[in-house]
């Protein structure tokens, strides 16, 4: 370790000034991750890497095939490969997971890199303005565990209502208490607290708790609360509205992945294979009997078809499973045929995309008694070392995310337990690396950074407020008809027909306002930025006018895409899947991932679709252990 941290390039770390030491702390933490890692690896992460199965063992035919490795697919993949007379091909187009990965506090260093797809919007005249290109950046894990790995990790549900209307639509067996069964079913929850109540689960491969530290204005942030009205609660359990410390999907520090929790104790069943850096081309149907019977993938620059003797299972996330349902000839008959696609079923893939929205930029200054709300140092090599070793200390904030809160604006009915807006609040020093990964997370111009963050000296605040339920609608298109170009988005944010998005944005913006004005944040002087958006500077301030000035120019996506493969039932004309996930008009197909919600549900949405990956494969195995019963007495006859 002493030759790994002498080396000069390291060394010089150690003497540079806080803002340029942050560029340069990423190296040392890495080594010292790595050297205990080693020595330590049976406490640090029991299960080890997953091996990626050798090219020339591939099979011509498995059972069971599924398209990615993310927050459903690696659920999947343990589930059904519990049933040991079935053959699972695991498809995965990144590699494994990193290092860097496990840091939960470094997850905005992931967004642009490798494990990332690096998707972004199209340029819209109503939102992300400010932004490059007029675009918003939609990352998308390309890795073992998919988005779970470059997610803020945070463990919410949802409203409980949001199940229920699933099933009103239509959705049989989508219910609250049917669902319920399925989070409980995953969740390892350390909270003793929590596991005791009816709402949550131990002992699942899911592992669920507190980051191991937070700073000691988190709970000032939830006094704050209080004074607005709202408890602090469980917003996982009984009721949603209310205040709370952050919950996230860490395990001793550091980040447990599906990747983690459900691929690698699992890896080694001798019939599972999972084969990464695996770029699926397309699902291979028979157009005449409308069968889906194997998919085509590139690895290693060859291109494989492999067969699916009972189904394909699609598990590729919103965008990339309605990119890849349409290459393979499902979908809008107008869109494949403007891109020359055979038309095999006509379905609506690719419509009902919906998304979180959030204002960004709602920032705080502390002008008094900073270093005890914040105290927060990152940066110094004790606090990399202690991570490093005991996995404790600022690293382990989720994403940064140390608080949040479900409230109620003036168009929601209290009552109700329904809020629409979430805060996501974090304590950050803006300038710690010059705005860099801020910089490049978001897609921000240096014009704009400089004007409105870089000068900003003190430790600040912010609250990210989250529209909950958008009536805004987008779509997923075809570039093209290759599968290495991207697909387009278009989120379409804030285009609803009575502007409800945008003014009940506003609403939650004037609530976080409102929190700063309370004793418990007025304590240390928290202070609006001074610094205004250069495009809302004549706007007046503090109006309506100005926080969807405020909105429109800084748009964020908290990276929820859902719904563009939509649960329905027949007469749905929106329908892509049935409620037992099987893609109409087309057999031995299903999708399960975030594309099937209906609605997108009221929180983030990691924990739902992994609770969708739990019900899907139970369906999937009720299925064809059903039909095995049925075939064996249809013998006897």
């Amino acid at each position: 370790m002493s030759a790994i941290l002498g080396r000069p390039e390291y060394l010089a770390c150690l003497g540079i000034n806080t803002a340029m030491r942050t560029s340069c702390y990423i190296p040392l933490l890495l080594a010292a991750i790595a050297y205990f890692n080693f020595h330590k690896y049976d406490v640090k992460d029991p299960e080890g890497g997953i091996p990626d199965i050798e090219e020339s063992k591939l099979l011509f035919e498995y059972d069971f095939i599924i398209v990615g490795a993310g927050s459903a697919g690696s659920v999947v993949a343990n589930r059904l490969s519990e049933n040991r007379n079935w053959k699972i091909l695991l498809l995965e187009a990144g590699g494994d997971e990193t290092e860097i990965s496990d840091v939960p506090l470094l997850a905005g260093y992931l967004q642009k890199s490798e494990l990332d797809w690096q998707y972004s919007t199209e340029p819209n005249e109503n939102y992300c303005l400010a932004l490059e290109g007029g675009r918003c950046c939609w990352p998308r894990g390309k890795v073992l565990g998919g988005s779970s790995v470059l997610n803020y990790m945070l463990y919410l549900r949802g409203n409980r209502r949001d199940y229920d209307t699933w099933e009103s639509l239509g959705n049989k067996g989508w219910g609250y208490e049917d669902v319920l069964y399925y989070f409980k079913k995953s969740e390892d929850n350390q909270n003793p607290s929590l596991a005791e109540t009816p709402y949550h689960g131990t002992g699942g491969y899911l592992t669920v708790s507190e980051a191991p530290y937070h700073s000691p204005l988190v709970e000032y942030f939830v006094e704050a609360g209080k004074e607005l009205g709202y408890e602090n609660r469980d917003i996982n359990g009984e009721k949603q509205a209310g205040f709370m410390i952050a919950q996230g999907t860490v395990r001793n520090g550091s980040r447990c992945s599906t990747a983690k929790a459900f691929l690698r104790p699992v890896k080694n069943r001798p019939k599972l294979d999972i084969s990464l850096n695996s770029f699926v081309t397309k699902v291979l149907i028979d157009p005449k009997t409308k069968t889906a019977f194997g998919v085509e993938f590139v690895k290693n620059n060859k291109t494989y078809r492999v067969r699916a003797r009972k189904e394909v299972i699609l598990s590729a996330g919103s965008i990339n499973s309605a990119q890849l349902l349409m290459l393979s000839g499902i979908g809008p008959t107008e869109e494949l045929t403007k891109h020359r696609i055979p038309v095999i079923q006509d379905l609506k893939v690719g419509y009902n995309l919906q998304d979180h929205v959030a204002a960004g930029g709602i920032d705080f200054l502390l002008q008094k008694n900073a270093q005890e709300a914040v105290n927060i140092e990152c940066t110094s090599l004790s606090t990399l070392m202690n991570y490093a070793v005991n996995g404790t200390g600022p690293l382990t904030i989720v994403g940064g995310v140390e608080g949040l809160a479900f409230v109620n604006t003036k168009y929601a009915n209290a009552s109700d337990d329904f809020p629409d807006i979430e805060f996501h609040f974090q304590t950050r020093i803006t300038g710690t690396d010059r705005g860099r990964m801020f910089r490049s997370i978001q897609g921000i111009p240096e014009d704009f950074f400089n004007a409105v963050f870089a000068p900003i000296t003190v430790p600040t605040w912010s609250i990210m407020p989250m529209l909950l339920r958008p009536y805004s609608t987008g779509r997923i298109r075809l570039r093209s008809a290759d599968p290495y170009d991207a697909p387009l988005i278009y989120p379409y944010y804030f285009t609803d027909e009575n502007d409800m998005d945008i003014k009940t944005l506003v609403e939650g913006v004037k609530i976080v306002y409102a929190l700063s004005k309370t004793k418990a944040m007025q304590k240390f002087e928290s202070r609006f930025n001074p610094n205004i958006f250069p495009a809302c500077r004549n706007v007046p301030r503090f109006s309506d006018a100005f926080w969807e000035c405020m909105i429109r120019q800084f748009t964020v996506t908290v990276y929820h895409p859902v719904g563009t493969a939509k649960m329905g039932p027949y007469w749905d004309p929106d329908a892509v899947v049935d409620d037992q996930l099987r893609v109409y008009g087309v057999k031995g197909l299903r999708v399960i991932d975030g594309s099937i919600m209906p609605q997108i549900v009221s929180g983030n949405t990691n924990a739902p679709i992994i609770m969708i990956g739990e019900k899907g494969s139970d369906m999937i195995k009720e299925y064809w252990l059903e039909e095995g019963k049925y075939r064996h007495y249809r013998c006897l006859l």
